[in-house]
C-alpha cells in the first residue's frame, strides 16, 4: 500500500502543535484554575494563534478536560509500571510510596488541579473528578488493594487493613507537603529545602520498612534496595516549589 509522506508530517506536526497546546493549558489551568485561566496566555505560551486552540479543543471547556486527561494518564500510567513491576508485593508497595513523593514533588500542576476539582466538588459544582476517579483512581486503587492483600496472605506483610497501609504510605506524604507552610513556621530547617526532602523520602521507606513487614529484616533490605535504585529527582524536574539546592 502506496505511503504518503507528506500527509504523514502534516499528521506529526498537527500532533506536535497539540502537545505543545496541551502543556502550555496544563501550566495555566494549574495557576489559575478553569474561571482564571485566560486561553491568549495558552495561545502565546504555545506559540500558536487563538483560533487554533478552537480549531483542536472547540472550547475552553473542552481544552480543560483534555488536559485533565493528559496529565492523569501520566500519573496512571506511572503508578501502573510500579504496580506492574517484576518484584514481591511489599517491595512494589514501598515504591508506591516513593514513587508518590517524588511525583507530589515533581507534579506539582497535576496537584494543583486536583485539589481545585475537589473544592469544585465540594461547593455542589459540575467538575471532572467523577470522570477521573472512575477511568483512572479507581483502577489504581483496586490494583493498591490487591498488592497488599497479596502481601498479607504471603505472609511478607502484616496482617492489616488493606486502606489502613495505603492512608499510612501516601497520607503522610500529602500531609507533609500541605503542612509545608506550618512547619517552616515549627521547624528549625526549612521543610522544602533539597536535603530535607532528600531525608524525608529516606525515611519515608526506612519506616514502611519496618511497620508492614512481618519480617523486619526483610523490610530493611528491601527499603535499602528501593531507595539505592530509586535516586532523588534532579533539581530540574522539580516545579512549582520554592526548593532550594544544596
Amino acid at each position: 500500500m502506496p505511503t504518503h509522506p507528506a500527509k504523514e508530517t502534516h499528521a506529526e506536526r498537527s500532533a506536535e502543535t497539540r502537545e505543545r497546546i496541551l502543556e502550555a493549558s496544563l501550566s495555566e489551568f494549574s495557576a489559575n484554575g478553569l474561571a482564571g485561566a485566560r486561553t491568549e496566555q495558552i495561545a502565546v505560551a504555545a506559540g500558536v494563534n487563538k483560533a487554533l486552540l478552537y480549531y483542536y479543543f472547540e472550547s475552553k471547556e473542552k481544552l480543560y478536560a483534555a488536559t485533565l486527561e493528559m496529565v492523569s494518564a501520566r500519573v496512571r500510567d506511572r503508578s501502573m509500571a510500579v504496580f506492574l513491576r517484576n518484584a514481591s508485593p511489599g517491595e512494589r508497595l514501598l515504591r508506591a510510596a516513593l514513587d508518590h513523593f517524588d511525583r507530589i514533588l515533581t507534579q506539582r500542576e497535576f496537584q494543583s488541579l486536583m485539589q481545585q476539582e475537589m473544592m469544585r466538588l465540594q461547593k455542589g459544582e459540575e467538575g471532572f473528578l467523577p470522570l477521573l476517579a472512575k477511568r483512572v483512581f479507581s483502577p489504581l486503587q483496586a490494583m493498591y488493594q490487591s498488592m497488599v492483600r497479596e502481601g498479607v496472605e504471603s505472609d511478607e506483610l502484616i496482617d492489616a487493613d488493606w486502606l489502613q497501609i495505603e492512608l499510612a504510605a501516601l497520607g503522610a506524604n500529602v500531609f507533609y507537603f500541605l503542612s509545608a507552610p506550618m512547619r517552616r513556621l515549627m521547624m528549625e530547617v526549612e521543610p522544602l529545602d533539597l536535603e530535607v526532602l532528600r531525608e524525608r523520602r529516606i525515611k519515608l521507606v526506612e519506616f514502611l520498612g519496618q511497620a508492614i513487614f512481618k519480617d523486619r529484616k526483610l523490610g530493611a533490605e528491601l527499603a535499602a534496595k528501593v531507595l539505592a535504585d530509586s535516586l532523588m529527582p534532579e533539581i530540574s524536574e522539580i516545579k512549582g516549589f520554592e526548593v532550594k539546592p544544596k
